[in-house]
């Protein structure tokens, strides 16, 4: 990567890393009580730190869901999540691991899918000691985490380690190829601007032969048979909506389970940003698929 690139990244991690990782007030769920422990997990690209909240009332191992976060593989702010966490523990009763993965430019591709990948492998094999039941997993992220969600599961389905229940696919980036001047939006100023797009691919994808990698852009993959039931939601406004739209139909010409809802008249993020009544909706969608995947 060269220095350029690098330079505008770290100014979006410190200029913007704050302001991009804000929830609206209204979305924080400050009623549902917080119950987390910090474990650190040892991974082939080192160790990463995870929270772990855990369900209020569930006696027996509960069923896990690891949340990978967004901010274009460059904002560390995995607390940004917090709420959706929160929300998802309460409601589908089942330990969240919150995984606080390297970024670029410091840790760019292939470092942020391989802790990824092998974090989730160490929840599904670990539940015992740790109690939650591995075996009921299931995976999700949103923008940036939601592209390495598709590369976790993508992964395990290769190497045939372990099958999450679900995976969710929250307003993701799954072409970094495709030049983001032609990602279009109904509305005047979108959220995602292509000079803020060209600025996180760059810092992220160091080789550009590997912008089209399925590991990368997992919407570029023509082999999809075999992935875990997904649910894939975004935005009418979004400039990453018609790449999760065709992803969505990907997944289903492929024999994968699909649940694809495109929710009308908001923008990348709001699960985050608002507004909040589509958010809430949004992230109760999250939490009721989830219960339902992992109670089956």
């Amino acid at each position: 990567m060269s220095f350029r690139p690098r330079i505008q990244a770290r100014g979006v991690q410190l200029l913007l890393g704050r302001m991009m990782s804000r929830v609206h007030k209204d979305l924080r769920f400050t009623d549902i009580p917080k119950r987390t422990e910090s474990i650190r997990v040892e991974t082939g690209a080192g160790l990463v730190t995870c929270t772990v909240y855990r369900p209020s009332a569930v006696a027996a191992p509960a069923p896990v869901y690891v949340n990978f976060h967004g901010g274009g593989f460059v904002v560390a702010r995995p607390q940004q999540d917090d709420h959706i966490c929160r929300y998802i523990a309460a409601t589908a009763d089942c330990v969240v691991i919150n995984v606080d993965y390297a970024v670029a430019p410091q840790r760019p591709y292939p470092v942020p899918v391989t802790q990824a990948y092998d974090v989730t492998a160490w929840v599904a094999e670990s539940g015992t000691a740790n109690n939650w039941d591995g075996s009921r997993l299931a995976v999700g992220g949103h923008s940036a985490g939601a592209n390495l969600t598709a590369a976790v599961c993508r992964t395990a389905r290769d190497r045939g380690t372990f099958t999450p229940r679900l995976q969710i696919i929250d307003s993701a980036p799954l072409d970094q190829l495709a030049d983001p001047a032609t990602k279009q939006s109904p509305i005047v100023k979108p959220l995602l601007t292509p000079q803020l797009m060209r600025v996180f691919t760059a810092a992220y994808v160091s080789d550009p032969a590997d912008l089209a990698h399925p590991l990368v852009s997992p919407g570029l993959a023509d082999d999809l048979a075999g992935l875990p039931p997904a649910l894939v939601i975004t935005a009418e406004n979004d400039r990453l909506r018609e790449e999760g739209d065709a992803y969505a139909k990907a997944l289903e010409a492929a024999g994968v389970p699909v649940t694809h809802r495109c929710f009308e008249g908001v923008d990348h993020y709001f699960t985050h940003t608002g507004p909040v009544p589509a958010g809430k909706e949004a992230i109760d969608l999250m939490a009721t698929t989830l219960r339902t995947a992992l109670t089956a």
